[in-house]
């Protein structure tokens, strides 16, 4: 594998996915910096996977081709504008997974139009299952997204998306996602309790249903609608539950609160902007 050298900065869970998916793919260690203020961490990750650890931002910064941001928003501002100084007069490639930071943010905070990725990962990322939606800036040339996508696809799935608004909505649809299907898993294995399984059998069941209907809807050419109409049978025990679902006007339920999830993702980008 070709191999861009690249600077982490932030070792935490979510850059440590993207580095094991990356190892695991066959990337050079040697090509991977991380910057990481805790000791123990650093160590941990120089052990496990044989990268280079970094107490300083701007000494992982020398000579790297790629930085990924991979720091909590709260602090991003912070650290885009201490990173600034060693950017100077150079052109890096920008990946961000910090929700909520828009590009021309980034590029402020940075003090230049560096060309910036902008991913959206969601939790299961970090066992090398997720959903990943990029958005690139006009900076961002052929090589760059070949780039990103090495990267992010070491975490899951990834889609590229036309406009930076629609990120709001990859976070209300994957961001926000796995809490949707976990609460919906709750909710089936309560019920399961409640009619006379025990907790760990409902769990159990609950859990392996949700991954085989995924694997399903995953591997089949066909629309979840469809397949669903396939094991429904008229009559039958699937349609009277499903009707329950439809008196409760599910769809809209969904659709409301996607609505709010894409609608705060973007009141988040706003108040993290205001810093700038």
């Amino acid at each position: 594998m070709t191999t861009a050298s690249i600077a982490f900065i932030g070792g935490g869970n979510m850059a440590t996915s993207l580095i094991a998916g990356l190892i695991a793919d066959g990337y050079d260690a040697a090509a991977i910096r991380v910057a990481e203020p805790d000791a123990q961490r650093r160590g941990e990750l120089q052990t496990r996977f044989g990268v280079r650890p970094f107490a300083d931002n701007h000494a992982a910064l020398d000579g790297v081709e790629i930085i990924a941001l991979c720091v909590k928003p709260q602090i991003a501002a912070a650290v885009c504008r201490g990173l600034a100084p060693a950017l100077a007069g150079r052109r890096v490639l920008v990946i961000s997974v910090m929700a909520g930071v828009r590009e021309g943010t980034l590029q402020r905070w940075l003090g230049a139009p560096l060309p910036v990725v902008r991913a959206m990962p969601n939790t299961p990322a970090m066992v090398q299952t997720g959903a990943i939606g990029l958005h690139a800036s006009a900076e961002v040339d052929a090589t760059g997204r070949n780039h990103a996508e090495t990267i992010l696809r070491a975490a899951g799935l990834t889609r590229w998306v036309e406009s930076e608004a629609q990120i709001d909505a990859v976070t209300a649809v994957s961001g926000s996602g796995p809490a949707y299907f976990l609460r919906f898993m709750e909710a089936l294995e309560e019920a399961g309790v409640a009619l006379g399984l025990d907790a760990e059998t409902a769990r159990l069941l609950t859990v392996q249903t949700a991954l085989g209907a995924a694997k399903m809807a995953m591997e089949s050419e066909e629309t979840p609608a469809r397949l669903r109409e396939r094991v429904t049978s008229p009559g039958g025990t699937t349609a009277r539950a499903l009707a329950v679902f439809d008196g409760a006007d599910l769809h809209d339920l969904v659709a409301r609160a996607a609505r709010a999830a894409r609608d705060r993702a973007a009141e988040i980008s706003a108040e993290l902007e205001a810093q700038s």
